[in-house]
């Protein structure tokens, strides 16, 4: 089965967690689509949830499948957030971002009594790093901004390349939210919770994509079947 055949097996096994009458938190990037696409498929046949979409991708994904929506201005609490990780080790923290969503993506998160990642089992590393680190900056003052970074990562005893996200045309990214994206090719992070604290703590970061203590379980999807992962 190729990537996207794994993608789509890992949302479908998340789908049996969800029941009638949840408030629900949509992921963004290439496996929550296939989670979005056969949510719509059950909501067609009856299924009555609501969702926060975590992306304006997802948003006008989960519109036009007929998925009812609302924010998170209007309820407090969600019952489960399905989306997926861009690398997940064995205590179920994960590096998130790589579709540009990761701020929405941990407000909706941290939002969520529950929430499941979906992925296929390339995504599973005994040590979080080789994923470039996403970190969501405000473009003001962006050359101090890498250095408080540089800093962060020295004092993490990490290093490596940061590099600003282009998009489309080979312009500079720009998020739902209006930032830019750095992303910092690390090789290993060892303390991921000092890095976490360390890059939250600087002005310019919005955002990181660190999720530490936020999973409660993987749904890895490989040739060999899915394995599900749940938080000890």
């Amino acid at each position: 089965m190729d990537m996207d055949g794994l993608k789509r097996q890992a949302a479908a096994r998340a789908l049996e967690y969800v029941r009638d009458g949840m408030k629900l938190g949509l992921g963004t990037g290439s496996t929550a689509k296939h989670f979005v696409e056969l949510l719509g498929q059950r909501v067609s046949a009856g299924l009555n949830v609501i969702g926060v979409p975590t992306s304006e991708a997802t948003r006008a994904a989960a519109e036009s499948l007929g998925i009812r929506l609302t924010t998170l201005d209007d309820i407090d609490r969600l019952d489960l957030t399905v989306d997926g990780a861009d690398e997940i080790n064995p205590a179920l923290d994960v590096i998130k971002g790589g579709g540009g969503a990761l701020l929405r993506e941990k407000i909706v998160a941290t939002a969520s009594d529950r929430m499941i990642v979906i992925a296929d089992d390339s995504k599973w590393a005994d040590i979080l790093g080789r994923f470039p680190l996403p970190i969501e900056v405000v473009p003001f003052g962006l050359a101090a901004t890498r250095r408080a970074i540089g800093r962060a990562f020295a004092q993490s005893g990490v290093s490596g390349q940061m590099v600003l996200r282009k998009g489309e045309g080979g312009h500079v990214f720009v998020t739902d939210g209006g930032h830019w994206i750095v992303d910092a090719h690390l090789g290993q992070i060892g303390d991921v919770s000092g890095l976490a604290g360390r890059l939250a703590s600087i002005p310019g970061v919005v955002e990181h994509g660190l999720f530490i203590g936020v999973v409660s379980m993987a749904i890895l999807a490989g040739p060999q079947g899915i394995r599900v992962v749940e938080r000890r």
